[in-house]
């Protein structure tokens, strides 16, 4: 069962700062606590720069001990995020999972991902090739899709 009062005191401490670190979380659309939206704010120097990302994560039963499941709601092109599904290659979010760790520390991580993309350890093969390849028409393409804040 999730823990409850854990999940609320981290969503109390992700909000309380959202400016400063560009990520927050609210319940999804009004729902259990076990379906949130988180949102990053496109990092700094970047091609996402000034875009808004929405996640979705939802906590498993077993939730400080099991890994929240996320994935990009907003279409993302970057190597470790499918371009189709949003699905996210982040070890944080799978075996590197620990309790210490919150949902804010994913969040950040993810905004992290988009800064530094990993592309020898692609969700997306086509978007992993065109960063090693063709950087600048990644960046590019990166432009014309993010979303505008």
């Amino acid at each position: 069962m999730v823990d409850v009062s854990r999940v609320q005191k981290e969503l109390t401490e992700c909000n309380r700062d959202r400016e400063v670190s560009g990520v927050s979380i609210a319940l999804h659309d009004g729902s259990t606590i076990s379906h949130l939206t988180g949102t990053i704010a496109g990092p700094l120097g970047t091609p996402y720069e000034g875009g808004t990302f929405l996640i979705d994560i939802r906590l498993p039963g077993g939730y400080p001990f099991e890994p929240p499941k996320m994935q990009f709601i907003t279409k993302v092109w970057h190597p470790n995020i499918s371009s189709q599904s949003g699905a996210i290659c982040l070890d944080i979010l799978k075996d590197q999972w620990s309790p210490a760790l919150t949902l804010k520390t994913a969040l950040l991580s993810l905004q992290a991902l988009l800064s530094a993309p990993a592309p020898d350890d692609p969700q997306d093969a086509v978007v992993a090739q065109q960063v090693w390849i063709w950087p600048l028409l990644f960046s590019s393409i990166v432009f014309s899709i993010s979303p505008c804040p």
